[in-house]
């Protein structure tokens, strides 16, 4: 197939320019696999080399032959893919901010507390919206809300903590009515 390629010199001087110059991974790949199959490499060699099957080798020379109507650059990026476009952040990011001040309980929830989990069940339930907890989660610090998991009285210190350690109990108030 390298031989059956035959860039011209704007093709050639077209995909060394998207080799030098773009930004996006994949067309960048592309394009050293055209110059390289232009310059009589195999194409075994090439799909080695790159990690990718022969199959896609010829796709992207076939590409490269089609749609000469458009530019070299369009041919090698990726085409526009079916499937639900992304609608979940236009959601997920008003929903977060009109309940993470509120109580839980306010919304019939058995917890004090909001969790990326019941945050995603209360999605669920409001606007009909499978989302993953880790969806709520980007949202979370795209909004920039943080929070910790309560901790239990068993990690705080006593009030005596600085004295077992050898230094003076100044200016520490340990949890009250503890002493150890």
């Amino acid at each position: 197939m390298g031989d059956l390629l035959g860039l011209n010199y704007k093709e050639r001087t077209a995909l060394e320019a998207i080799r030098a110059t773009s930004h996006d991974a994949k067309q960048l790949q592309r394009a050293q696999a055209l110059l390289w199959l232009g310059e009589g490499a195999k194409v075994e060699e090439i799909a080695s080399r790159l990690r990718v099957t022969r199959q896609v080798i010829y796709k992207w020379a076939s590409r490269l032959r089609t749609a000469q109507d458009r530019p070299i650059g369009q041919r090698l990026a990726d085409a526009a893919r079916s499937g639900r476009p992304r609608s979940a952040q236009g959601i997920i990011d008003p929903f977060l901010d009109q309940v993470i001040d509120r109580d839980p309980r306010e919304f019939g929830y058995q917890s004090t507390v909001w969790t990326a989990a019941l945050l995603v069940v209360s999605l669920s339930v409001v606007h009909h919206l499978g989302v993953f907890p880790r969806s709520v989660s980007y949202a979370l610090e795209r909004l920039r809300i943080v929070w910790k998991r309560p901790r239990s009285d068993l990690a705080r210190r006593s009030r005596t903590w600085r004295q077992a350690k050898g230094g003076l109990n100044v200016g520490f108030q340990g949890a009250p009515g503890r002493s150890s």
